[in-house]
Order: C-alpha cells, then structure tokens, then sequence
C-alpha cells in the first residue's frame, strides 16, 4: 500500500485543513475555552460544526448512519485537528467509543450514535486506573445484580468524562485483575446513580475526571458485545485510539515545526535572519525528516487497520511511539529556536509542548509502546 493518500482523501485533507485553521484556530478555540475556564474544556458549537461536515461520524457504518469511512480518513481530521491544537472529543468520541460501540446490540447503537452523528452527544473511554497507561490489568468489578450489573471501581484521568454523555467503561465480570479474559465493556449514561466525578484540569487545559462507581446499577441492555468477552472489543478499541492518537500527535509536531520554520524566517539576529544560519538549517532539515517517518507510520497503521491486518497491532505502536519521539523533539526544537520568547505565554509554540505531553501519556507513553514492539515481534 501507497504511504500518501488518494484524490478522495487527499480531498479530504484539504477540507479539514481548511475548516481546523478558520474554525478551529488556536485563538478562537484553545485560548478562547482556556481563559475562560471551561468546565467542558471544549466548544459544543464546533462540534456541532464537525458534525455538519461529516466528521463526528466518520468512522460510524452507513448501516448506522454514517460515512463508514476508515482510520486514515479519521487520522487525517486528526492530523489537522493537532496541526491546529483544536480541543475537540473527537478523538474520544468519534474514534475510541463509536468503534467499540460497532460491538454493541442494534438497540444500543440506536439509542446512543445519533447523537454522536448530529454532534449533540459527547462520549468519553474509561479504561485506566492509574497514573500509567496499564489496560493489562483492570480492578474495577461488574458482579450480577438481577437481570443487569452492578458496577464499582474507580476510573482515572478519564478525558471529557465529566462532559460525556455516556461513557465506555472497562470492567471486570470475572478472573483475576490480571487475566485476559473476564473483561466487560459498558456503556453508563451520564445520569446513572452512584456515578460521581471529581474534574481535573490536564496540563493542556482538556478536561478530565477521576470517576467513582459506587456501586453503579445497570442493566443488561448496556453490555457492549459478550459478558466475559470484552478484552477483544477493548484491545480493538484501543489499537483504534492508539492510531488516532498518533496521527493527533503527527499534526501537533507539524504544527510546532511550521511555527518555528516560519519563525526563522523573520527573526533576525546580527542583522541576518536567523534561518540563515546553518546550524539552524541542519536542525530544521532533520526535523522535517523526523516527522515525515512518523507520520508514513502512522499512514501505514491506519491502512493496516482497515484492512484487518494481524499486524495492524504491531503497527499502531510502533506509530504511537515513534510519533511520541518526533514530537517531543518538535516542541522541544520550536521552544528553543523561539529562545527566551518561546517560554511566553504569548507565543504558541509553548501550548504545542503542553499538548504533546497529554497526548503522550494518553494510551500509552513511547516505553510503553516500545515495549510492546518488543514483546510483540518475539522479544
């Protein structure tokens, strides 16, 4: 498979792009919500927006009432979504739930993606239960209560929790906390009993929750795909998000490196512009190079998802982790060649550094990836 996209995607990219950069832009969106702190950390109104143009269901099948495209049409609104540091539940919502509600009864999928198709409706993923990424091991507990479950556990670090609607959560019906199997996924309205939220601000001014269940009630109905069964319809879920997160990531080291190119092209030191000088020219040309292999990676994983690739996996964190580096390296090489300015709040490029550093820790750090390649590929 090509690593670059076709007319119609192409097509596409050109779309996002457009819309990200008039309506999404930093000042109207990022500083906007963020100044006036927000609870949401986002706007409904852009959502609402995406939703018109077809993004929110991007991924949802026409059966269902949507465009039942692919991952890499997801990665590149967000590709764009991160060139421009656009707080959406985009990849939340659009990504990591509606695949895992794909799993789910026709019931189910009635009752909760119209309202994700219109943009009326936010879902949140709740998975991990520590500081780290570690969806290896899950606590909290989903025992039999009548003809439904009652859940209890904690959830943390869940993003746009305290906004969703319903929320994907990942829990034990049987086994040990470390087994394989004996994994459920629920899905639980925002208006269930004993649920409760406590906000957390990210360093990238999203909005997250710690979320109690205390002894949540739920019926049978909101089972996503088999009871015990879930640990393939979660894995399959977070492969999802894990691209989606990469291809996020990729936009956000774009973005960063566009800023500092541009600013080296009109700052000017000893009476030369900056960009002249060839030890900048030797960072900036390696940069490029960086986040041109990141982002073939992540192209290569999305393809391999959609085609159903058992490599798909393997892919999608070697994507996630080689883009954990590339950005890293662009927020850190923007704020530098910046110099003294860059550590403002007045110039962008340092709300590139505090997005990168939520969305590395989001799934899966680059060590945790990097050893999954390596326990993947045998090692």
């Amino acid at each position: 498979m090509p690593l670059y996209h076709t007319d119609d995607q192409a097509m596409l990219a050109e779309t996002a792009s457009q819309f990200m950069a008039e309506e999404g832009a930093i000042s109207k969106q990022l500083r906007h919500w963020r100044d006036r702190d927000c609870t949401d950390g986002f706007g409904h109104a852009l959502w609402k927006q995406m939703a018109e143009m077809g993004f929110t269901g991007l991924l949802v099948p026409e059966a269902d009432g949507g465009l039942g495209m692919g991952h890499v049409e997801a990665g590149i609104v967000l590709e764009e979504i991160g060139r421009n540091l656009t707080p959406s539940p985009f990849l939340t919502s659009s990504v990591l739930a509606a695949t895992a509600l794909q799993a789910g009864s026709n019931d189910l999928k009635g009752r909760w993606l119209p309202g994700l198709i219109a943009g009326d409706s936010v879902f949140a993923v709740a998975v991990d239960e520590g500081a780290k990424h570690r969806p290896e091991r899950i606590r909290t507990r989903a025992e039999k209560s009548g003809n439904g479950f009652r859940l209890s556990g904690q959830k943390d670090f869940v993003v746009q929790g305290a906004s969703a609607d319903v929320l994907v959560v990942a829990a034990r019906t049987s086994g040990a906390d470390e087994d394989a199997d004996g994994i459920t996924l629920f899905a639980v309205p925002k208006d269930a009993a004993n649920m409760s939220h406590q906000p957390v601000r990210l360093v990238d001014s999203s909005m997250a929750t710690h979320t109690k269940f205390d002894g949540v009630e739920l019926d049978g109905d909101a089972v996503i795909g088999e009871v015990d069964g879930g640990r393939e319809v979660l894995e399959r879920m977070l492969m999802a998000g894990r691209v989606g997160a990469a291809a996020e990531g990729v936009g956000v080291a774009r973005g960063a490196m566009d800023m500092t190119v541009g600013y080296l092209k009109q700052r000017k030191q000893f009476g030369k512009l900056i960009g002249e000088f060839q030890a900048l020219q030797h960072r900036a040309a390696h940069l490029y190079s960086e986040v041109e292999i990141a982002r073939a990676a992540v192209i290569k994983a999305a393809q391999l998802l959609d085609a159903g690739s058992e490599n798909a996996d393997l892919m999608a964190s070697v994507a996630k982790a080689k883009v954990a580096k590339t950005a890293r390296l662009a927020v850190q090489e923007g704020v530098q060649m910046h110099g003294g300015i860059g550590m403002t709040d007045e110039y962008d490029i340092g709300l590139y550094m505090k997005r990168d550093r939520a969305l590395q820790e989001f799934l899966g750090d680059q060590y945790y990836h990097a050893n999954r390649v390596a326990e993947l590929s045998g090692y």
